[in-house]
């Protein structure tokens, strides 16, 4: 068993992190590692759209299903793996370090989107904030377009 037995992969439904996600499977196959992996489901995907009839109630269920469906679909394809799935909602960042402490995950492994300058500035980086606040390792796989 490696020191890295038990790696918490971060998922989003974006292109880079679905390429962090077949890195951190390779690894925990390669390392026989626990890899946990999370969605976090954020406000603006459960918020619903009270003119367009979408309760905050079903944006949420609806949210949940989508995050639950896309973990279960990632799950099957490596039947091999011991693998741990969450689902939280909140502030990514802060869900995802609490996540791994809960997991007592021993890497984090997280795609970036590849922003810089204003769009960086006025959204910020779930990675970067990651990175600075994280007490064990961080493996960012870079934005690739």
């Amino acid at each position: 068993m490696s020191s890295f037995d038990k790696i918490l992969v971060t998922i989003d439904n974006s292109t880079n992190s679905l390429n962090a996600v077949k890195k951190a499977f390779q690894l925990a196959s390669e390392l026989g590692s626990t890899l946990g992996l999370v969605y976090v489901i954020k406000e603006e995907e459960y918020m619903g759209n009270i003119d367009a009839g979408i309760m905050p109630d079903q944006a949420l269920k609806n949210a949940e299903k989508k995050a639950q469906i896309l973990l279960k679909n990632l799950a099957e394809k490596h039947p091999k793996l011991q693998l741990e799935k969450f689902t939280p909602t909140g502030n990514p960042p802060k869900e995802i370090l609490s996540i791994a402490e809960n997991f007592k995950a021993t890497l984090i492994v997280m795609g970036t989107h590849g922003r810089t300058g204003v769009k960086h500035l006025l959204m910020g980086s779930v990675a970067e904030h990651v990175v600075r606040n994280s007490k064990i390792p961080v493996m960012i796989v870079p934005y690739s377009s």
